[in-house]
């Protein structure tokens, strides 16, 4: 079978190209300098790993994020180096056929394979409103799920209920975890993730065999350990108390901080700042686009993207009420601690 490096060859890379993405990977995973040496020696031997990537209610946003992926892998190298098993929108076959191939992967590399899931679960009414091939999506889950070597739950769908989790949540729908219980499942939130996250999560499983360290909520501490706002770029501004007030003004021209706009960076944990999208090309607040919160859970119920952390916009209810207490709460929480800091610094 063919190592890494031998797909950067046949695809006219050289082995330059092949180091500096092995360079790239370690780094972006955090392992130490020492780890680079060990990680080429493994990619160069081992096989590809082998991937089932499962959809259920979604709108396929993360696999449009993850075939674009371009800064650690190329794009038709990746494709080529990790053996893409089954997946209903990329894979050629359909019907009788796709479900059989799946069947097979999973006997055949049975412990082994990882299993990423794509969109929300939704057990309501036996599971009726996604169904593949006459099985029900919780029953699909728990049959891939039961001899995966690791769960992947890829996007705020499938890590927390997303967007068809919001109210009134007609089809009922939960976050993967939540079916597999006492299964360990690794949750890459983002409306999509970012592409290169998902690679570096898999590649790194490779080197290291192991699942990646995660906080309380499941996702990678690498990836998800710092807000958005502690490494964004237009921090300085926020910190001088200089704010964009429109998207057209002249402090928006300027590059000010968008917080009055309504970015969510303050409570947002996310690489965003440091990954970004297309090959490191840009996000969100570089676009001059404030943060809503995509990675976090119910990110689409909290209803006011558009207006400050402290400000909860439309008719009053507990809900928002409550909401914006808790957002007040972490803002002050963290401006005090911020302070603290200058303080200290003094």
């Amino acid at each position: 079978m063919e190592s890494l490096y031998d797909v950067f060859r046949r695809r006219g890379y050289n082995r330059r190209d092949f180091l500096k993405s092995v360079l790239l990977l370690t780094a972006s995973l955090g392992l130490p300098p020492s780890a680079f040496a060990r990680a080429v020696k493994v990619l160069d031997l081992k096989p590809k790993p082998v991937v089932i990537w499962l959809e259920f209610q979604d709108c396929a946003g993360c696999s449009e994020s993850f075939i674009r992926s371009t800064s650690i892998l190329p794009s038709d190298v990746l494709l080529d180096y990790i053996s893409l098993e089954y997946h209903e929108t990329l894979m050629s076959p359909s019907g009788f056929y796709a479900e059989e191939a799946k069947k097979e992967a999973m006997e055949r590399y049975k412990g082994e394979y990882i299993l990423i899931v794509e969109g929300s679960i939704t057990p309501k009414d036996k599971g009726i409103y996604c169904t593949v091939s006459g099985k029900s999506n919780v029953e699909l889950l728990k049959e891939a799920a039961k001899d995966a070597k690791l769960v992947i739950a890829v996007g705020s769908c499938a890590s927390w209920g997303g967007i068809p989790h919001a109210e009134p949540n007609p089809t009922g729908a939960i976050p993967v975890s939540q079916v597999l219980e006492g299964k360990q499942v690794v949750n890459i939130p983002g409306c999509p993730p970012i592409g290169d996250v998902i690679v570096a999560l898999i590649m790194g499983l490779v080197i290291t065999g192991k699942a990646p360290e995660l906080d309380s909520f499941g996702r990678p501490k690498t990836f998800y350990g710092q807000t958005i706002h502690d490494r964004c770029y237009r921090r300085p501004f926020y910190n001088a108390g200089k704010f964009a007030s429109s998207f057209d003004d002249e402090s928006a021209k300027r590059g000010y901080c968008l917080y009055k706009l309504g970015c969510k960076g303050p409570i947002t944990r996310n690489a965003c700042a440091t990954v970004r999208w297309n090959g490191g090309l840009s996000f969100p607040i570089q676009s001059g686009h404030p943060c809503f919160g995509c990675s976090e859970p119910d990110f689409w119920d909290r209803g006011f993207i558009y207006s400050p952390l402290s400000v909860v916009e439309g008719e009053f209810s507990w809900k928002t009420a409550l909401a914006g207490l808790a957002v007040g709460t972490a803002i002050g929480t963290a401006s005090a601690l911020i302070n603290k800091k200058l303080q200290e610094g003094k």
